[in-house]
C-alpha cells in the first residue's frame, strides 16, 4: 500500500509520515526490523536509565513510550479497518510515561517486548486487504485511515531513534 495522501490523516502526523523513506508500507514496515532487532539491544541497562536534560523521558520511559504509542497506533488501524463508527480516543504521552513505571523494568525486559509488539503490528497490517487499508475512521477527533497510521507507526519510531541520537548521543 503506498504513503497515504495528506487528505487521509491529520496535518499534525505529516512529520512523522515524512520519516518514511520507503513508499509501501509492508516494506517500511519490514525495512525498520534491524533498529527493532538489534538497535535499542546496543543500549545498556546503566545507560538506559539516562535522561539528557531535567523533566526529560529516561531512555526506558522513552522506549516504553514507542511501545504504548505501537500499540495505539494499531488499535486505531484495527477500528479503522473494521469501521468503527466512532472517533477512537487520544492520550496523553507524558501522563502515559509517568504511570507505565518504565524504570522500574529492566531494559532487556523492553526490548523484549517492543519486539513481541512489532511483531504482532507486522502480522496486524499484513491481514488488512487494501479496502482495509483505505478504510476512513476519526482518531481524537481528526479523520485518518488504517494505511495513514501504519506509517505513522514506523515514522514515529524513526522520529524518536532520530532524538536518541542527537539528544542522548547514542547511535
Amino acid at each position: 500500500m503506498p504513503k497515504p495522501l495528506p487528505a487521509t490523516y491529520a496535518p499534525h502526523f505529516d512529520n512523522y509520515i515524512k520519516l518514511v523513506p520507503e513508499e509501501d508500507l509492508i516494506a517500511a514496515i519490514k525495512a525498520q526490523q534491524p533498529v527493532i532487532d538489534r538497535y535499542f539491544d546496543t543500549i545498556s541497562e546503566e545507560g538506559s536509565m539516562y535522561a539528557y536534560a531535567e523533566g526529560k523521558w529516561t531512555l526506558k520511559e522513552m522506549l516504553q513510550h514507542i511501545i504504548d504509542a505501537e500499540r495505539i497506533f494499531c488499535f486505531r488501524a484495527l477500528a479503522f479497518a473494521r469501521k468503527e463508527p466512532h472517533s477512537v480516543p487520544g492520550f496523553e504521552e507524558d501522563d502515559y510515561a509517568q504511570n507505565s513505571k518504565a524504570n522500574n523494568r529492566t531494559w532487556k525486559s523492553l526490548c523484549d517486548e517492543l519486539k513481541a509488539v512489532r511483531n504482532a503490528s507486522i502480522l496486524l497490517f499484513e491481514s488488512f486487504t487494501s479496502e482495509m487499508l483505505n478504510s476512513p475512521g476519526t482518531g481524537n477527533g481528526k479523520p485518518c485511515t488504517a494505511n495513514a497510521m501504519g506509517f505513522v507507526m514506523v515514522g514515529h519510531l524513526n522520529h524518536h531513534k532520530n532524538i536518541i541520537e542527537e539528544r542522548y548521543m547514542i547511535n
